[in-house]
């Protein structure tokens, strides 16, 4: 089978793991686990194989939650939008903290929502939220234009709500989540990721991503 990791200082590494099916590979190759991986080819651009131990195993874990079985699914389709061999660990450490961590349905929404927006940055589609587009200003920015990415201050934004998108201020650091802000931020987040990477590659929007929002904002109230 082909492995797909992340690897701490190395990003997305794909691998080649003989007898990858077997059952005694099969028990702890799965999505959400750790393991030790030792990769070896001939060259520095070829696939190459891996030889894999486990460390961690979280799959029977994962599969027993269903809000955790889809949020590893969503996770790993969002990490797959990154290039092979490019460091992200920022994003790694959030992947693991976002499954191992206890969290409060509000507070998992909020930081997979921050979790999104760090990811448009890491692929070089960032959001600019620290001043107003119009007018210069730092403060009080309440809403971010859908053509440039940028945030708009509550007295520009005023005459073009309709137009604008609402920028929740726990994505700017201005407040603490709440439940009604998670639908508007992953209406944010779900928008960017479409114009600039789902839509552009044609590729579908995960498909867990609608019910795990739905749960999260239910849940969180």
């Amino acid at each position: 089978m082909i492995l797909e990791a992340m690897v701490p200082g190395r990003g997305r590494c794909l691998g080649l793991v003989r007898g990858g099916r077997s059952p005694r590979h099969a028990a702890f190759l799965q999505a959400g686990n750790s393991a030790q991986l030792t990769w070896r080819a001939r060259l520095e651009d070829h696939l190459g194989t891996f030889t894999a131990e486990a460390t961690r195993l979280r799959a029977a874990e994962i599969l027993a939650d269903r809000q955790k079985l889809y949020l590893v699914q969503l996770l790993a389709d969002h990490l797959r939008l990154l290039p092979e061999r490019d460091p992200h660990d920022e994003l790694l450490r959030g992947v693991i903290s976002l499954i191992d961590d206890d969290w409060h349905p509000l507070d998992l929404a909020a930081e997979l929502a921050r979790f999104e927006m760090y990811l448009l940055e890491e692929l070089g589609f960032g959001l600019d939220l620290e001043t107003c587009a119009v007018t210069g200003v730092h403060e009080n920015l309440t809403h971010i234009s859908p053509r440039t990415g940028r945030a708009v201050c509550a007295e520009a934004a005023a005459p073009y709500t309709d137009r604008l998108f609402a920028l929740p201020g726990f994505l700017s650091g201005a407040s603490e989540p709440s439940s009604e802000d998670i639908k508007p931020a992953f209406a944010l987040t779900g928008y960017f990721l479409d114009r600039h990477v789902w839509s552009a590659r044609q590729i579908e929007q995960p498909s867990t991503r609608e019910w795990l929002i739905a749960h999260l904002a239910s849940a969180g109230q």
